[in-house]
């Protein structure tokens, strides 16, 4: 007995933006959320996800597109996940992502908002990204396009997953995201691989030699590759790694890591340094840090000092305060910030990254800085208060996910005049602002574009204490 076909849609107005880059339209009692439109096209919709609520599907025929549309630049758009903007001028996508800003706070926190400062731009639009990885595969996924051209195509990848399968990789041949010699390292060391014949990972079965790639980049023309391979094997390792050595110069920090695990994540592995140097540095203001392989530090740097400005603007150090800085990672804001401050404790929850934090304050010669690693919630308590001092303003950036209620009830019972809230996930921020609400109150509202062509925002707040 055969499938039963998806259910199809027809003439469906889109009519607005929603979350995570799609649109949305309306289908008799329901919400249909749809990838890739734009408010104003009409289109047929092959549904693939239906629930109580809402419908989720794609865009199988446009009868009208919308007047915001415009043409993507990227060969890839659609196919690879990335970059699902591209289809909106830059200057729609910047009020789509205040409205996204607007909207959680009035809807999630509903909190007395005070007029929201006009979102910054980013210069930048494309090759903005400093970090990219690809993953390396043997199962290539095939386009319509290419399936219906009748060509045979190699079966090996090596690019992005595919939304929604894990398995099956799209072959990039250049991506707008990151710069020179971005593209040139990555289409070499694939072209190289399949000349040699040395075998891609395969996903499912867990065999193969090339497993990922990444390549980071620093605005004072550093470049760090990253290759992790599955097996130790030394023939197949030196002639790729030689292979990027002699072919760019310009990596000037060449590593590789044997991953043997049933995922890509390498922050327990050890990584070895097969020429130059183990890590690269970053610049912003003046102030050097240093970036390894584990080391996070925001993909977007020009906009990254944008964002640290509005932070510290927000802050208005007098010089003689004492400042917690949660989530703080590398210490790139309590570092950024220290210079204006009586003394700044950055607290956070990878080990690793608080290395990195002692170390780039002892780069640029910083001594009013102390860094803690452990969990927020742990760590981030009366004891530890009393030990450190009071704290006159409490920075912080937490992951997407937001910040623990334990963490928040502690920041309600230390009573800081001012809670600067930097958040890269307006909900979960929207989220936890009303439940500071019960004593702070929102002052400021400062939207900061970091990932052009994409839905994703960062937005800084200021609280103040009641």
């Amino acid at each position: 007995m055969g499938r039963k076909p998806h259910p199809i849609i027809q003439e469906l107005t889109i009519e607005k933006i929603a979350s995570e880059g799609k649109s949305l339209g309306y289908y008799k009692d329901k919400v249909v959320f749809v990838a890739n439109t734009a408010p104003g096209d009409v289109i047929d919709v092959r549904v693939h996800k239906k629930k109580k609520s809402f419908l989720e599907g794609s865009a199988i025929k446009f009868h009208k597109k919308s007047d915001l549309r415009i043409e993507p630049f990227c060969s890839h758009y659609g196919v690879c996940g990335g970059c699902k903007w591209q289809h909106l001028s830059y200057e729609d996508q910047l009020g789509f992502k205040s409205e996204q800003v607007k909207d959680a706070l009035e809807r999630i926190a509903k909190v007395e908002l005070p007029e929201m400062l006009p979102i910054l731009g980013s210069k930048n639009t494309t090759f903005y990204r400093n970090k990219m990885e690809y993953t390396f595969s043997n199962n290539r996924w095939l386009t319509t396009e290419e399936i219906e051209s009748g060509e045979k195509f190699d079966s090996d990848a090596l690019g992005f997953h595919i939304p929604k399968r894990f398995d099956k990789i799209v072959q990039i041949e250049k991506c707008y995201l990151q710069a020179d010699p971005s593209n040139a390292i990555r289409n070499s060391v694939d072209r190289f691989a399949k000349e040699h014949n040395i075998s891609y990972f395969n996903l499912i079965k867990q065999v193969g030699f090339l497993r990922n790639l990444i390549i980071r980049t620093s605005s004072t023309s550093q470049t760090m590759v990253i290759l992790q391979v599955a097996e130790e094997n030394t023939e197949w390792l030196n002639l790729i790694m030689n292979h990027m050595k002699e072919s760019f110069p310009e990596i000037t920090s060449l590593l590789y890591i044997i991953n043997q695990k049933g995922n890509e994540t390498f922050h327990d592995l050890d990584v070895h340094v097969f020429h130059g140097k183990d890590h690269i540095i970053e610049e912003m203001e003046g102030l050097q840090f240093k970036i390894g392989p584990k080391s996070f530090y925001q993909t977007n740097s020009e906009q990254a000092y944008e964002l640290y400005k509005v932070a510290r603007n927000f802050a208005d150090l007098k010089g003689t305060e004492t400042v917690y800085d949660l989530y703080t990672g590398t210490g790139t804001i309590a570092n950024f910030i220290a210079k204006s401050a009586k003394k700044v404790i950055g607290v956070e929850y990878v080990p690793e990254a608080i290395e990195d934090a002692k170390v780039n304050a002892q780069l640029n010669n910083i001594e009013n800085t102390e860094f803690f690693a452990g969990d927020m919630k742990d760590v981030f308590n009366d004891e530890f208060l009393a030990q450190n001092g009071k704290a006159d303003l409490i920075i912080t950036d937490p992951p997407r996910a937001g910040m623990h209620p334990d963490v928040i009830e502690t920041i309600l019972g230390i009573k800081a005049p001012k809670v600067v809230y930097v958040s890269c996930n307006p909900a979960t921020q929207a989220r936890d602002i009303a439940l500071l609400d019960e004593k702070y109150k929102v002052s400021k509202v400062q939207p900061v574009d970091m990932f052009p062509q994409t839905h994703h925002v960062e937005n800084v707040v200021l609280l103040e204490l009641r």
